[in-house]
């Protein structure tokens, strides 16, 4: 019975989400030290890693394509999406130190998803806004 009670409390305060905001903060050091070949496989794709090897210190640009993928995943983890796999979220850049975009290879078209990538010193941190583009009925 309080169960009921509470449960109903709790669905009469629950807000349909059409958009949230992930982010992920990357110290350096630690990235450094868990920065292997078998990370590296697992999480990136093949344009990302070309885009980080271009650049003369790659480790910042993988660091801040981490934590461009964890913010992401956050975002839409709170619109109620799974995203299976790191590589299914991919990061692409059109041009060096361009606007950097997100792909969602499971849910084409379902998000309007906002990015902000930033380093400073030791730290790199990423913002994303994730919007639906539609909601069911």
């Amino acid at each position: 019975m309080k169960n009921d009670a509470i449960n109903k409390l709790s669905a009469d305060f629950t807000i349909d989400k059409t958009f949230a905001i992930g982010n992920d903060v990357v110290f350096m050091p630690n990235f450094e030290a868990s920065f292997t070949p078998a990370f590296k496989t697992k999480v990136y794709t093949q344009a990302e890693l070309t885009y980080c090897q271009q650049f003369s210190q790659p480790l910042l640009r993988y660091a801040s394509t981490w934590a461009a993928k964890e913010a992401v995943y956050k975002a839409v983890k709170q619109l109620g999406a799974a995203v299976a796999g790191w590589q299914n979220i991919e990061i692409i850049r059109n041009k060096i130190a361009g606007q950097p975009n997100v792909v969602l290879h499971q849910y084409p078209n379902k998000f309007a998803i906002s990015l902000s990538i930033s380093h400073d010193g030791a730290y790199v941190w990423a913002v994303a806004l994730a919007q639906l583009k539609y909601v069911k009925t």
